[in-house]
């Protein structure tokens, strides 16, 4: 796993990696992201509902006010009902497709993400490549930890996403996200990721209840 990205494999030797480890390398947590947060949180199924409940009442009191029949409004509204549950659905399917297909690994050497639902990749970054990362927590006790990476190792955001943290376009950070085990997968790295070097302070702050900053998160 020398190569930053391996692309498509028919046979994983081990779960989440297109090959054996190293010898002395092994693995210390691994885990997916829960699809409900990540439905929730990266495909913004709220807004979504929000948004159709918002636009069916505007087209009720609309049909109303020109004297439209009472069938017509109906149809009107179940037209948009369906057109929104169908969106949504449609979201919360790649949710759950998010969820099978996606395997974050950590070791005691590097990070590991397996993504994709229609081309899986696995991206492989090392430690030494990794200048910090952020822990944020979400109200219902999952979160996401966001990396951010040293120059000379990049990745691009088309090939990250959803894997990626919001609004980093120039300079993307792979993200693990919307993880049940957020607490065990902070610890793998707080116990293994050099301890030298300061953290940053992630964002998204309109999803995350808190965004909590560990100096003892960063690597140099």
């Amino acid at each position: 796993m020398s190569h930053p990205i391996a692309t498509e494999y028919e046979y994983e030797p081990v779960k989440g990696l297109p090959e054996v480890l190293p010898e002395g390398e092994r693995i210390i947590w691994q885990g997916s992201p829960k699809s409900q947060t990540f439905a929730r949180h990266v495909m913004k199924t709220r807004w979504l509902v929000g948004y159709f409940a918002a636009l069916i009442l505007w087209a009720a009191i609309a049909a109303l006010y020109d004297g439209h029949g009472t069938g017509s409004i109906l149809f009107s509204v179940a037209v948009l009902a369906i057109l929104g549950a169908v969106l949504i659905g449609l979201c919360e399917l790649y949710a759950w497709g998010v969820q099978k297909t996606t395997v974050y690994t950590i070791t005691n050497q590097r990070i590991v993400m397996r993504i994709g639902v229609a081309l899986s990749l696995t991206l492989n970054i090392p430690f030494r490549q990794v200048a910090a990362v952020n822990r944020v927590e979400f109200a219902d006790g999952t979160g996401t930890l966001t990396v951010q990476l040293k120059t000379e190792q990049q990745f691009s955001w088309l090939v990250l996403w959803p894997h990626a943290r919001p609004w980093h376009i120039s300079r993307p950070e792979p993200a693990l996200r919307c993880l049940a085990e957020i607490d065990e997968a902070t610890q793998a790295l707080l116990a293994h990721l050099p301890k030298h070097a300061a953290a940053t302070h992630a964002q998204n702050a309109d999803e995350a209840r808190t965004g909590t900053t560990h100096p003892e998160l960063a690597a140099g």
